[in-house]
């Protein structure tokens, strides 16, 4: 407690209570404080750790589960209300979200991608907005198909001994099953989340 009002009074936002002869911040602005760091710690945290399950459950079982890119798009509808975003902001992020889903479910129509890629790269782009999400999909594309490639290739030997009886290791070595595209995604979004309006809102 100490070290978190130490950093509180320091800050440049704190109010200048020293002066004003009390010598101490109220304790109701200590806990205001202290529940928008938390806010701001969750928004950090959920955000990666939403995009690792897609990618892990997209290798283990070849699908993307919609409560994934459903909790994605709430989450950021309410870092939308925490960070205080302006509601033309707001939209255009939810347009760039729709676009994407757009061209996903072009691309699943010719087979290209999964229909669960498709909306997971939608509820992504949807924390991007129209200025970051063309380096989404170009990041995507660049680290997608080398793990296609890569993925071909290593389905023309017979699977080492150890995933043997594997199933998620058979399956995904089969050639009759496609690439896991949400692996690609999630680490687009991770190596690139740094630099969206988002964390930039939240100071980080």
């Amino acid at each position: 407690m100490e070290f978190l009002l130490q950093i509180y009074t320091t800050s440049p936002h704190w109010p200048d209570y020293t002066n004003a002869g009390l010598g101490y911040a109220p304790r109701n602005y200590v806990v205001f404080r202290q529940e928008e760091d938390l806010a701001d710690i969750l928004i950090l945290l959920l955000f990666p750790a939403l995009i690792i399950a897609a990618a892990v459950t997209d290798i283990f079982t070849m699908t993307i589960s919609n409560w994934i890119s459903i909790i994605l798009v709430a989450a950021f509808a309410a870092t939308a209300l925490v960070t205080g975003m302006s509601a033309h902001d707001a939209l255009m992020h939810f347009a760039a979200g729709g676009l994407v889903l757009a061209i996903g479910f072009t691309l699943f129509c010719f087979r290209l991608i999964g229909g669960g890629d498709a909306k997971f790269l939608a509820a992504v782009a949807l924390w991007f907005g129209f200025g970051k999400v063309l380096p989404l999909i170009f990041a995507t594309a660049m680290i997608g198909g080398p793990l296609c490639i890569a993925l071909v290739y290593s389905r023309q030997f017979p699977l080492p001994r150890w995933a043997l009886g594997l199933e998620w290791a058979e399956r995904l070595h089969a050639k009759e099953t496609g690439a896991p595209y949400g692996v690609a995604i999630a680490a687009a979004a991770l190596l690139l989340f740094p630099g969206t309006p988002v964390m930039k809102a939240l100071g980080a």
